[in-house]
């Protein structure tokens, strides 16, 4: 029983990284920085990781298997502990990577309840949400702000129609950004 738990652990925190490496990797995307206009800036990127977390950890909220809630939450674990690294590395103090890492963990949720709204509101609200939080600007163009709504939609579809065992087995596709 106590190796079972700890193959399963262990099973769990590889499936975890490889959905997360899936979900930087596609953040990393060059066509959001070029055709979208999404800033090329920590920020931005950390908005992009956002993103792509919310539309995985979102699809896993739904699923069946109980495995789904523990990988889920691996998966933020991960996230985290890769910005907490990522800030040290840029040589943040370690007085304030603390502060920093629990004020990205306040954006995530803040953004997270954000796009489930605009997903539930519509078209205008997910372009809001997406201009305050992914662009942080106003003056974001009306063609940027429409084809990263549409990106995050026909995404969301993408992801939720994708099969709950590949998923929990650490395996999770996005379609490539379309360039305008």
């Amino acid at each position: 029983m106590l190796f079972g738990r700890f193959f399963e652990r262990r099973r769990r925190e590889r499936a975890a990284a490889n959905l997360y490496m899936s979900v930087v990797e596609q953040a990393r995307h060059p066509n959001f920085y070029t055709a979208f206009g999404v800033p090329d800036t920590l920020e931005a990127r950390y908005d992009m990781i956002v993103l792509h977390a919310w539309l995985l950890m979102r699809r896993l909220g739904t699923a069946v298997d109980a495995a789904a809630k523990p990988l889920s939450q691996a998966i933020f674990d991960l996230m985290f502990a890769d910005m907490d690294r990522n800030l040290r590395e840029m040589g943040v103090t370690d007085l304030r990577v603390g502060k920093r890492v629990q004020r990205m963990t306040e954006a995530f949720y803040g953004r997270a309840v954000a796009y489930d709204k605009a997903l539930s509101e519509g078209e205008d609200v997910l372009q809001a949400a997406l201009a305050r939080n992914l662009y942080q600007s106003d003056t974001v163009s009306s063609a940027h702000l429409a084809a990263m709504a549409a990106y995050v939609k026909a995404q969301r579809a993408h992801v939720d129609a994708q099969d709950e065992v590949t998923l929990l087995g650490g395996a999770v596709s996005f379609e490539p950004p379309q360039v305008m």
